[in-house]
């Protein structure tokens, strides 16, 4: 129970903390000591002193350093979301199981991202990553509910070009962001060709795996183990969970809603390779599907072939024979950046600049040295599907660091200024709910120097 509940907050707290990296709890012999007891309760909600203290290992495993009344700033941020639950439930604001299934899966492909492997977070938790994710499916809904619950709070406030104005003139200049240097990236993608052999082997492999399943020579879920190249899904019997039409390949996506449920399907194709699958279950527009996929071999020839390539069109932009947009749309074998000239896209924000650390380590290790108006040499990447792709990039501007300014940053410094009147709304709404919810705190926080005084009642 320890364990689980060591998680959970984890989850559930995680945005207090500076970034979503994992945290590596300490457990210390005086927790080991700290006999459970209620600490507050709010509503019908309650918060546990463990919870509290094993909190404060994660943030100081993280290097935070704990100031004298961090512990009262931990709890506020307990209190208020438990007070934000207590009046989602009074106003019947409800969370889809399908939305926690799909921040779920979200959360958990990051964290296995952050920590290396599927394998590493089981290891960290001794927990499967089935128990792991039962024992944050709860969490995580109260989690979203308290997000909604505040979304609703200030779903009317707007903020004017005035008031955005008023609040850039009334920073203190030390408050005043620095905007990091950004880059915009272009980039061109060749794809190594399979031969016309390799993919007769890797068909003629998944057909044999098919008729072993069939046949009830063997099952599914030890043929994706054993043999799948989806090592996010192998260890699972290839089980992808349940997803809809949307999170997919769309020739992936094609195979598996055509498909009759527990039917095995034929070979096919899609970006990632060749798969077969099998549809478990159907909820809605969902289905919980797994599968096998094989990804052909590409030899050393084909991958020279690629490198040549992009190196005689690298030759051409250089000489100023072609542009890098116009080479980019001509020859770019990437459907999403070739047509608007190898230009990348920052999937954070929907523009073309980006933040060095936004960029993937292998991206920042080709531009690094580059000047703007320079092209990278060929290297060699894992593209999206999971393919080796080989790929020159092109850095077509670059911007120094600034603080930020009405002129230039204009929409971040707008953020910030809705930021605080949201904040301000969000604390009048805490002030009026704390005298109309039950609440009560132990003794031992009575000193605390919380930023509402209303969560003691005289």
């Amino acid at each position: 129970m320890m364990r689980k509940r060591k998680l959970i907050n984890y989850i559930i707290n995680v945005s207090l903390i500076l970034s979503f990296a994992i945290a590596i709890p300490v457990k210390s012999a005086a927790q080991d000591r700290v006999v459970d007891q209620v600490v507050a309760v709010v509503g019908d909600n309650i918060i546990l002193q463990s919870e509290l203290e094993e909190y404060i290992q994660q943030l100081r495993a993280q290097g935070v350093r704990m100031t004298e009344n961090m512990r009262c700033e931990l709890l506020e941020d307990f209190l208020v979301q438990k007070l934000l639950v207590t009046q989602a439930d009074v106003d019947s604001v409800e969370i889809s199981d399908a939305d926690v299934e799909m921040e779920l899966n979200n959360r958990m492909q990051f964290f296995i991202r952050q920590i290396g492997s599927e394998q590493k977070l089981e290891d960290y938790f001794n927990r499967s990553i089935f128990e792991i994710r039962d024992d944050l499916r709860d969490p995580i809904k109260e989690q979203m509910l308290t997000q909604r619950m505040q979304m609703k709070i200030t779903e009317n406030v707007r903020i004017t070009p005035s008031e955005v104005k008023e609040y850039y003139n009334n920073l203190h200049p030390d408050s005043i962001p620095m905007i990091p240097s950004k880059v915009e990236v272009r980039q061109i993608v060749k794809y190594p060709e399979y031969t016309e052999a390799e993919e007769f082997r890797v068909v003629q492999r998944l057909n044999n795996m098919r008729q072993r399943i069939i046949s009830g020579e063997s099952s599914f879920a030890t043929q994706a183990a054993l043999y799948s190249h989806d090592e996010g899904t192998a260890r699972r019997g290839g089980e992808l969970g349940f997803v809809s039409r949307s999170d997919l390949d769309p020739d992936f996506a094609n195979a598996v809603f055509s498909l009759k449920e527990d039917r095995i399907s034929q070979v096919f194709q899609s970006g990632f390779g060749y798969h077969i699958a099998q549809v478990i279950d159907r909820r809605d527009e969902r289905v919980n599907v797994r599968h096998i996929l094989i990804q052909p071999e590409i030899d050393e020839e084909e991958k020279e072939t690629a490198r040549s390539f992009l190196d005689s069109i690298s030759a051409s932009v250089r000489a100023d024979s072609i542009s890098f947009r116009e080479a980019a749309i001509m020859y770019s074998e990437c459907d999403r950046t070739g047509m608007s000239g190898g230009r990348m896209v920052n999937p954070e924000t929907g523009g073309a600049m980006f933040e060095i650390d936004q960029l993937e380590p292998a991206i920042y290790e080709a531009i690094r040295d580059l000047q703007a108006g320079e092209l990278s040499e060929p290297v060699e990447i894992r593209g999206e599907k999971g393919r080796i792709a080989y790929k020159v990039f092109y850095l077509s501007r670059q911007t120094p660091p600034q603080k930020a300014n009405l002129d230039d940053n204009y929409d971040v410094i707008k953020r910030m200024a809705l930021e605080e009147k949201e904040q301000r709304v969000l604390r009048d709404w805490i002030r009026k709910r704390q005298k109309k919810t039950f609440i009560r705190i132990m003794d031992d926080y009575k000193n605390c120097d919380f930023s509402s005084d209303g969560w003691f009642i005289d």
